[in-house]
Protein backbone atom coordinates (compact mmCIF):
# COMPACT_ATOMS: atom_id res chain seq x y z
CA UNK A 1 0.00 0.00 0.00
CA UNK A 2 1.83 3.68 -0.87
CA UNK A 3 0.52 6.46 0.92
CA UNK A 4 0.94 10.20 -0.19
CA UNK A 5 1.47 12.71 2.30
CA UNK A 6 0.72 15.04 -0.10
CA UNK A 7 -3.01 14.55 -0.82
CA UNK A 8 -5.95 14.98 1.19
CA UNK A 9 -6.02 12.87 4.42
CA UNK A 10 -8.25 9.46 4.04
CA UNK A 11 -11.33 10.80 5.92
CA UNK A 12 -11.71 7.08 7.37
CA UNK A 13 -7.74 6.90 7.94
CA UNK A 14 -6.00 6.81 11.35
CA UNK A 15 -4.82 9.30 12.95
CA UNK A 16 -3.63 11.97 11.21
CA UNK A 17 -5.00 10.00 8.03
CA UNK A 18 -2.14 7.66 8.28
CA UNK A 19 -2.17 3.83 7.62
CA UNK A 20 0.04 3.11 10.37
CA UNK A 21 -0.87 -0.05 12.26
CA UNK A 22 0.40 0.26 16.29
CA UNK A 23 3.02 -2.85 15.72
CA UNK A 24 5.11 -0.51 13.13
CA UNK A 25 4.50 2.76 14.20
CA UNK A 26 7.52 4.65 16.65
CA UNK A 27 4.95 6.67 18.04
CA UNK A 28 1.54 5.02 19.99
CA UNK A 29 -1.23 7.03 21.10
CA UNK A 30 -3.81 5.45 23.74
CA UNK A 31 -7.12 7.19 23.83
CA UNK A 32 -8.77 7.39 27.08
CA UNK A 33 -12.35 8.52 26.90
CA UNK A 34 -13.16 9.29 30.30
CA UNK A 35 -14.62 12.49 32.22
CA UNK A 36 -16.36 11.67 35.44
CA UNK A 37 -14.80 13.75 38.00
CA UNK A 38 -14.35 17.13 35.25
CA UNK A 39 -15.84 19.47 38.20
CA UNK A 40 -17.29 22.41 35.54
CA UNK A 41 -18.94 20.91 32.71
CA UNK A 42 -17.74 17.43 30.97
CA UNK A 43 -16.80 17.19 27.05
CA UNK A 44 -13.24 15.39 27.62
CA UNK A 45 -14.28 12.19 27.20
CA UNK A 46 -15.54 12.88 23.50
CA UNK A 47 -11.50 14.36 22.89
CA UNK A 48 -9.87 11.79 21.67
CA UNK A 49 -12.65 11.20 19.15
CA UNK A 50 -12.61 15.21 18.30
CA UNK A 51 -8.97 14.92 17.65
CA UNK A 52 -9.36 11.86 15.74
CA UNK A 53 -11.19 13.31 13.29
CA UNK A 54 -9.81 16.81 12.85
CA UNK A 55 -6.66 15.14 12.98
CA UNK A 56 -7.40 13.93 8.91
CA UNK A 57 -7.49 17.97 7.59
CA UNK A 58 -3.61 18.58 9.04
CA UNK A 59 -1.01 19.15 6.08
CA UNK A 60 1.35 16.54 7.53
CA UNK A 61 4.48 18.83 6.56
CA UNK A 62 5.37 20.88 10.18
CA UNK A 63 8.47 23.98 9.62
CA UNK A 64 9.49 23.34 13.01
CA UNK A 65 9.52 19.30 13.23
CA UNK A 66 9.95 18.50 9.61
CA UNK A 67 8.00 15.04 9.02
CA UNK A 68 6.81 13.56 11.98
CA UNK A 69 4.69 11.28 10.20
CA UNK A 70 7.44 9.20 8.73
CA UNK A 71 8.20 7.91 12.03
CA UNK A 72 5.06 6.41 12.40
CA UNK A 73 2.06 6.92 14.19
CA UNK A 74 -1.20 5.17 15.30
CA UNK A 75 -4.08 5.57 17.56
CA UNK A 76 -5.26 2.64 19.29
CA UNK A 77 -9.14 2.48 19.46
CA UNK A 78 -11.02 3.64 22.14
CA UNK A 79 -11.64 0.37 24.77
CA UNK A 80 -15.32 -0.01 25.46
CA UNK A 81 -14.79 -1.16 28.84
CA UNK A 82 -13.27 2.37 29.57
CA UNK A 83 -16.63 4.03 28.12
CA UNK A 84 -18.48 2.04 29.80
CA UNK A 85 -17.20 2.99 32.77
CA UNK A 86 -17.36 6.72 32.02
CA UNK A 87 -20.88 6.17 31.68
CA UNK A 88 -21.04 4.39 34.99
CA UNK A 89 -19.36 7.13 37.06
CA UNK A 90 -20.71 9.96 35.64
CA UNK A 91 -23.55 10.32 37.03
CA UNK A 92 -22.68 9.33 40.06
CA UNK A 93 -19.64 12.29 40.50
CA UNK A 94 -22.99 14.68 39.64
CA UNK A 95 -24.41 13.27 43.01
CA UNK A 96 -21.46 13.80 44.52
CA UNK A 97 -20.87 17.29 43.42
CA UNK A 98 -24.14 18.31 44.55
CA UNK A 99 -24.33 16.84 48.05
CA UNK A 100 -20.76 16.19 48.85
CA UNK A 101 -20.21 13.95 51.66
CA UNK A 102 -24.07 12.90 51.69
CA UNK A 103 -23.40 11.15 48.96
CA UNK A 104 -20.72 8.00 49.99
CA UNK A 105 -21.36 5.36 48.35
CA UNK A 106 -21.57 7.33 45.07
CA UNK A 107 -17.90 8.40 46.08
CA UNK A 108 -17.17 5.12 46.56
CA UNK A 109 -18.26 3.98 43.40
CA UNK A 110 -15.96 6.84 41.12
CA UNK A 111 -13.03 6.39 42.76
CA UNK A 112 -13.57 2.62 42.63
CA UNK A 113 -13.73 3.15 39.05
CA UNK A 114 -10.68 5.74 38.57
CA UNK A 115 -8.61 3.25 39.98
CA UNK A 116 -9.58 0.62 37.48
CA UNK A 117 -9.10 3.47 34.75
CA UNK A 118 -5.16 4.22 36.39
CA UNK A 119 -4.52 0.28 36.43
CA UNK A 120 -6.04 -0.06 32.21
CA UNK A 121 -3.99 2.71 31.56
CA UNK A 122 -0.88 1.52 33.23
CA UNK A 123 -0.58 -1.59 32.29
CA UNK A 124 -1.49 -1.01 28.76
CA UNK A 125 1.20 2.13 29.08
CA UNK A 126 3.76 -0.39 30.12
CA UNK A 127 3.04 -2.97 27.23
CA UNK A 128 3.76 -0.35 24.38
CA UNK A 129 6.45 1.25 26.36
CA UNK A 130 8.18 -2.44 26.95
CA UNK A 131 7.91 -2.70 22.75
CA UNK A 132 10.48 0.19 22.37
CA UNK A 133 7.28 2.86 21.08
CA UNK A 134 6.71 6.08 22.42
CA UNK A 135 3.64 6.32 24.16
CA UNK A 136 1.59 9.25 24.34
CA UNK A 137 -2.17 9.68 26.34
CA UNK A 138 -4.86 11.37 24.85
CA UNK A 139 -7.71 12.36 27.61
CA UNK A 140 -9.82 12.66 28.98
CA UNK A 141 -10.10 14.88 31.93
CA UNK A 142 -6.37 15.26 33.19
CA UNK A 143 -7.40 12.70 36.43
CA UNK A 144 -7.51 9.68 33.71
CA UNK A 145 -3.73 10.09 32.71
CA UNK A 146 -1.77 8.98 35.97
CA UNK A 147 -1.47 5.64 35.16
CA UNK A 148 0.47 6.69 31.95
CA UNK A 149 2.75 9.31 34.39
CA UNK A 150 2.38 6.38 36.89
CA UNK A 151 4.64 3.84 33.94
CA UNK A 152 6.88 6.22 32.81
CA UNK A 153 7.61 7.15 36.14
CA UNK A 154 8.41 3.19 36.30
CA UNK A 155 10.74 3.56 33.70
CA UNK A 156 12.52 6.32 33.91
CA UNK A 157 13.36 7.03 37.53
CA UNK A 158 14.63 10.57 37.95
CA UNK A 159 11.85 11.43 35.37
CA UNK A 160 10.77 15.27 35.24
CA UNK A 161 7.38 16.06 34.29
CA UNK A 162 7.12 19.64 31.76
CA UNK A 163 3.08 20.40 33.05
CA UNK A 164 1.39 22.85 31.12
CA UNK A 165 -1.63 23.92 32.58
CA UNK A 166 -3.79 26.80 33.82
CA UNK A 167 -4.48 25.32 37.08
CA UNK A 168 -1.84 23.66 39.52
CA UNK A 169 -3.61 20.33 39.90
CA UNK A 170 -2.34 20.40 43.68
CA UNK A 171 -5.28 19.40 45.29
CA UNK A 172 -5.79 16.73 47.98
CA UNK A 173 -8.77 14.52 46.90
CA UNK A 174 -10.99 17.15 44.72
CA UNK A 175 -14.55 16.94 45.81
CA UNK A 176 -13.40 13.48 47.64
CA UNK A 177 -12.56 12.31 44.67
CA UNK A 178 -8.44 10.84 45.40
CA UNK A 179 -8.23 11.13 41.45
CA UNK A 180 -9.86 14.09 40.58
CA UNK A 181 -8.38 16.05 37.54
CA UNK A 182 -7.25 18.28 40.11
CA UNK A 183 -5.80 16.50 41.94
CA UNK A 184 -4.02 14.72 39.22
CA UNK A 185 -0.13 16.57 39.95
CA UNK A 186 -0.79 16.23 44.09
CA UNK A 187 -0.92 12.66 43.35
CA UNK A 188 2.02 11.73 41.22
CA UNK A 189 3.87 14.31 43.35
CA UNK A 190 2.84 11.87 46.53
CA UNK A 191 2.95 8.59 44.77
CA UNK A 192 5.47 8.50 42.45
CA UNK A 193 8.86 9.52 44.14
CA UNK A 194 10.64 8.92 40.58
CA UNK A 195 9.15 11.84 39.41
CA UNK A 196 12.46 14.16 40.41
CA UNK A 197 11.17 17.58 39.02
CA UNK A 198 7.73 19.25 38.14
CA UNK A 199 7.60 21.92 36.67
CA UNK A 200 4.71 24.31 35.80
CA UNK A 201 3.80 26.46 33.06
CA UNK A 202 1.20 28.72 32.33
CA UNK A 203 -0.69 28.12 35.52
CA UNK A 204 -3.12 30.88 36.74
CA UNK A 205 -5.61 28.94 39.02
CA UNK A 206 -4.68 27.59 42.28
CA UNK A 207 -6.12 27.68 46.03
CA UNK A 208 -3.88 28.91 48.83
CA UNK A 209 -3.24 25.12 50.01
CA UNK A 210 -2.00 24.23 46.74
CA UNK A 211 0.62 27.23 46.81
CA UNK A 212 1.20 26.15 50.15
CA UNK A 213 2.29 22.80 48.79
CA UNK A 214 4.38 24.35 45.73
CA UNK A 215 6.01 26.65 48.22
CA UNK A 216 6.58 23.86 50.79
CA UNK A 217 8.07 21.07 48.41
CA UNK A 218 12.21 22.14 48.80
CA UNK A 219 12.03 22.95 44.91
CA UNK A 220 10.84 19.53 43.57
CA UNK A 221 7.94 21.47 41.86
CA UNK A 222 8.80 24.92 40.16
CA UNK A 223 5.52 26.79 39.05
CA UNK A 224 5.93 29.60 36.55
CA UNK A 225 2.80 31.37 37.33
CA UNK A 226 0.74 32.95 33.87
CA UNK A 227 0.25 36.44 35.63
CA UNK A 228 4.34 36.90 36.56
CA UNK A 229 5.47 35.58 33.01
CA UNK A 230 2.93 38.14 31.58
CA UNK A 231 4.44 40.91 33.85
CA UNK A 232 8.03 40.20 33.18
CA UNK A 233 7.20 40.16 29.32
CA UNK A 234 5.09 43.65 29.65
CA UNK A 235 8.44 45.00 31.00
CA UNK A 236 11.18 44.03 28.80
CA UNK A 237 11.81 39.95 29.30
CA UNK A 238 11.94 37.72 26.06
CA UNK A 239 9.92 34.44 25.80
CA UNK A 240 13.14 32.75 24.98
CA UNK A 241 14.91 33.97 28.21
CA UNK A 242 11.51 33.09 30.10
CA UNK A 243 11.72 29.53 28.47
CA UNK A 244 15.31 29.20 29.40
CA UNK A 245 14.95 29.89 33.25
CA UNK A 246 11.18 27.24 32.71
CA UNK A 247 13.69 24.16 31.61
CA UNK A 248 16.68 24.90 33.11
CA UNK A 249 15.39 22.45 36.45
CA UNK A 250 14.69 19.82 34.48
CA UNK A 251 16.22 16.75 34.46
CA UNK A 252 17.33 14.69 31.06
CA UNK A 253 14.24 12.78 30.68
CA UNK A 254 11.00 14.76 30.16
CA UNK A 255 7.68 13.95 30.18
CA UNK A 256 5.30 16.07 29.05
CA UNK A 257 1.67 16.43 30.40
CA UNK A 258 -0.12 18.97 28.66
CA UNK A 259 -3.57 20.04 29.84
CA UNK A 260 -4.93 22.23 26.51
CA UNK A 261 -6.42 24.45 29.27
CA UNK A 262 -3.10 25.88 29.37
CA UNK A 263 -3.57 27.82 25.87
CA UNK A 264 -5.28 30.55 26.11
CA UNK A 265 -8.92 30.39 26.08
CA UNK A 266 -9.65 31.56 22.86
CA UNK A 267 -7.86 28.27 21.40
CA UNK A 268 -10.03 26.11 23.70
CA UNK A 269 -13.52 27.84 24.39
CA UNK A 270 -14.98 24.23 25.11
CA UNK A 271 -12.36 22.72 27.56
CA UNK A 272 -13.94 21.79 31.07
CA UNK A 273 -12.63 24.61 33.41
CA UNK A 274 -11.48 27.43 30.95
CA UNK A 275 -9.35 30.34 32.47
CA UNK A 276 -8.66 33.75 30.70
CA UNK A 277 -5.27 34.04 29.95
CA UNK A 278 -2.21 31.12 28.83
CA UNK A 279 0.00 30.81 26.50
CA UNK A 280 -0.17 31.69 22.26
CA UNK A 281 0.32 28.28 20.40
CA UNK A 282 3.58 29.23 19.12
CA UNK A 283 4.68 29.90 22.99
CA UNK A 284 3.84 26.40 23.68
CA UNK A 285 5.40 24.81 20.18
CA UNK A 286 8.71 27.37 21.44
CA UNK A 287 8.31 25.77 24.91
CA UNK A 288 8.20 22.22 23.72
CA UNK A 289 11.24 23.10 21.06
CA UNK A 290 13.99 24.49 23.89
CA UNK A 291 13.58 21.23 25.77
CA UNK A 292 14.82 19.30 22.63
CA UNK A 293 16.98 21.91 21.87
CA UNK A 294 18.63 22.03 25.23
CA UNK A 295 19.75 18.05 24.40
CA UNK A 296 16.99 16.74 26.87
CA UNK A 297 14.50 13.66 25.75
CA UNK A 298 11.04 13.63 26.04
CA UNK A 299 10.43 9.95 26.96
CA UNK A 300 6.70 10.19 26.36
CA UNK A 301 3.48 12.51 27.00
CA UNK A 302 -0.02 13.16 27.52
CA UNK A 303 -2.96 15.53 26.42
CA UNK A 304 -6.19 16.20 28.27
CA UNK A 305 -8.97 17.96 28.90
CA UNK A 306 -9.59 19.08 24.92
CA UNK A 307 -14.01 18.73 24.28
CA UNK A 308 -15.98 19.38 21.71
CA UNK A 309 -18.21 22.43 20.77
CA UNK A 310 -22.01 22.37 20.81
CA UNK A 311 -23.31 21.20 17.02
CA UNK A 312 -20.19 20.06 15.69
CA UNK A 313 -18.20 23.04 16.56
CA UNK A 314 -14.58 21.61 15.30
CA UNK A 315 -12.66 24.15 16.77
CA UNK A 316 -10.78 22.67 20.25
CA UNK A 317 -11.07 19.24 18.23
CA UNK A 318 -8.43 21.31 15.35
CA UNK A 319 -5.99 22.99 17.95
CA UNK A 320 -5.94 19.44 20.35
CA UNK A 321 -4.97 17.60 16.63
CA UNK A 322 -2.34 20.48 15.63
CA UNK A 323 -1.24 20.70 19.23
CA UNK A 324 -0.35 17.11 19.43
CA UNK A 325 1.21 17.28 16.09
CA UNK A 326 3.64 19.11 17.31
CA UNK A 327 4.17 17.83 20.72
CA UNK A 328 4.79 14.31 18.82
CA UNK A 329 7.11 16.26 16.10
CA UNK A 330 9.49 17.34 19.04
CA UNK A 331 8.99 14.15 21.15
CA UNK A 332 10.53 12.65 18.19
CA UNK A 333 13.10 15.15 17.36
CA UNK A 334 14.78 14.91 21.30
CA UNK A 335 15.33 11.61 19.56
CA UNK A 336 16.93 11.96 16.85
CA UNK A 337 13.85 10.07 14.65
CA UNK A 338 11.40 12.89 13.55
CA UNK A 339 11.59 12.71 9.74
CA UNK A 340 12.94 9.04 9.28
CA UNK A 341 12.41 7.62 5.69
CA UNK A 342 10.08 4.99 5.78
CA UNK A 343 10.56 2.66 2.69
CA UNK A 344 8.26 3.24 -0.63
CA UNK A 345 5.97 0.61 0.04
CA UNK A 346 4.46 3.06 2.86
CA UNK A 347 5.34 6.48 1.30
CA UNK A 348 5.19 7.80 -1.94
CA UNK A 349 6.32 12.04 -2.87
Amino acid sequence: MSFDPNRAGDAEGGIFGLPFAAEEADVVLLPVPFDATTSYRPGAADGPQAILRASRQIDLYDVETGNPWRSGIAMLAEAGEIRAWNREARPAAETVMGSGADAPAALSLVNDICDRVNQRVRAEVETWLTAGKIVGTVGGDHGCVYGAISAHARRYPGVGILHVDAHADLRRAYDGFEWSHASIMENVYRRDKGVAKLVQVGVRDLCEEERDRIDNSAGRIVTHYDAELAGERFEGSSWAAQVARIIDPLPEHVYVSFDIDGLDAQLCPNTGTPVPGGLSFQQASYLLGAVTRSGRRIVGFDLVEVAPGDDGDEWDGNVGARMLYKIIGWSLLSRGAAGRKRDSSTATE
